[in-house]
């Protein structure tokens, strides 16, 4: 392979080596939170040293404040989540914004791991960054037509990182960058703000409070009929282990349940509703924005690379998410 140079375990440590050091950048949200939870639920002593760095913790838009967080953490690994992220309505109101700071984020982190000699950079891509109006999303497809309208300064800033981990792996030997694809990721920790929240944990949110004010209806924006793969946080988490450990290919992986779980969004909410004890009616607006129909995401290639994984069934993480949300609702992110 033509990525020979990385093909030896990259955690093979020399006796009386450290641990490798691994910095989660985007660490305190709902994927860093995945992680945790799944570093956890492997057991015993950890088998790396994790570090989970926050907005608090660094502007990764600048150099010099993301050179200074190397400098704290000095990882040898980097898991790099950080984005300016948001739902449809955000990324329609801030394009130019979402574009230059997903730039800049991505910039420094590649320039100061560099700089830092880490040995693997993985790096979180979308599906939402897919050319609009494909019915299945392979990872060789992220640059074949312009992305959906209503999010391209979000999605060309993304697929850039997927470029530049082939530009920067090819170009040197010490560090490997390699991209994830998730599909919509839900779970604990989430941003459930009733505005800027994804789909799932903003929904959570707007179902509470109808049930609390004792609403006759909960109304979902759209037709309810686009259909959307989502994978729970902790699966996710357990999957991005495996990438870091044993994935060592800088093209993109694609980390998703497989194409017979989609579920509409009318489903979601009826699972969210249900979760929640809401037993008012449920009614769509078809006069706002569906978003896209269907983008299937493919994980043929996790299947072949990783093999079979038992991935949460969409009721059990939506009632775990829930019941998260209800038990930390005065400190959830909203």
């Amino acid at each position: 392979s033509t990525w020979g140079h990385f093909s030896d375990s990259l955690f093979m440590a020399a006796e009386g080596a450290r641990k490798p050091v691994v910095l989660v950048t985007g660490g305190t949200g709902l994927v860093g939170h995945g992680i945790r939870l799944a570093v956890e639920e492997e057991g015993g002593e950890p088998r790396e040293e994790w570090y989970y760095a926050g907005s608090r913790d660094a502007d990764l838009r600048s150099l010099e404040s993301t050179r200074a967080l190397f400098e704290r953490v000095r990882p040898t690994h980097v898991i790099h989540l950080a984005a300016n992220v948001g739902g449809l309505f955000k990324n329609m109101r801030q394009p130019v914004e979402m574009f230059k700071d997903n730039m800049s984020i991505n910039n420094s982190v590649f320039e100061i791991a560099l700089e830092f000699k880490v040995k693997k950079v993985v790096s979180c891509l979308s599906t939402c960054i897919f050319p609009d109006g494909l019915s299945l999303l392979t990872e060789d497809m992220v640059h074949n037509g312009p992305p959906h309208f209503s999010n391209e300064g979000y999605a060309y800033a993304k697929r850039m990182l997927d470029v530049m981990s082939r530009l920067y792996s090819k170009s040197q030997t010490e560090t490997l960058f390699t991209t994830i694809i998730p599909t919509n990721v839900y779970g604990p920790h989430d941003n459930y703000s009733v505005t800027d929240g994804h789909v799932v944990p903003a929904m959570i949110h707007r179902a509470k409070l109808a049930k609390d004010e004792g609403a006759a209806q909960f109304v979902v924006w759209g037709t309810g009929q686009p259909l959307r793969q989502f994978i729970y946080s902790v699966d996710l988490g357990k999957l991005l282990l495996w990438v870091l450990r044993e994935y060592n290919d800088p093209s993109p992986i694609t980390l998703s349940v497989p194409e017979e779980d989609e579920i509409t969004i009318a489903d979601v909410a009826r699972t969210i509703l249900d979760a929640i004890g809401f037993t008012g009616e449920l009614v769509f607006d078809t006069t706002k924005a569906s978003g896209q129909h269907k983008k299937t995401a493919s994980n043929a290639k996790l299947m072949a690379t990783h093999g079979p994984f038992a991935f949460t069934k969409f009721k059990a993480g939506i009632e775990a998410s829930v019941a998260w949300f209800l038990a930390n609702y005065e400190t959830a992110r909203k």
